[in-house]
């Protein structure tokens, strides 16, 4: 039961009310949360912490988190957006 709720506040985290956040992060939760293994809703969790700015900016391309495995996150939402095209 713990899972299913993390998982539902992570996915209404995933609500920025940037309609360009909204448009890669709605639809990543939508497909990836039922299947993302603990250490990865970890990741995605530090990820929704983020500002939006930089969100937008990771996600454009213009900058890159530090942190390695937030970096991976975004290429993994930037290439399923691309991929919805």
């Amino acid at each position: 039961m713990f899972e299913d709720e993390r998982r539902a506040r992570l996915r209404w985290r995933c609500r920025r009310g940037l309609r360009e956040l909204d448009l890669l992060l709605g639809p990543f939760a939508e497909r990836q949360l039922p299947v993302l293994a603990p250490d990865e809703l970890d990741t995605l969790d530090r990820l929704l912490t983020a500002a939006d700015q930089d969100l937008q900016s990771w996600f454009l391309g213009r900058e890159r988190p530090s942190d390695d495995s937030l970096a991976d996150l975004v290429e993994r939402i930037r290439q399923q957006a691309r991929s919805s095209e």
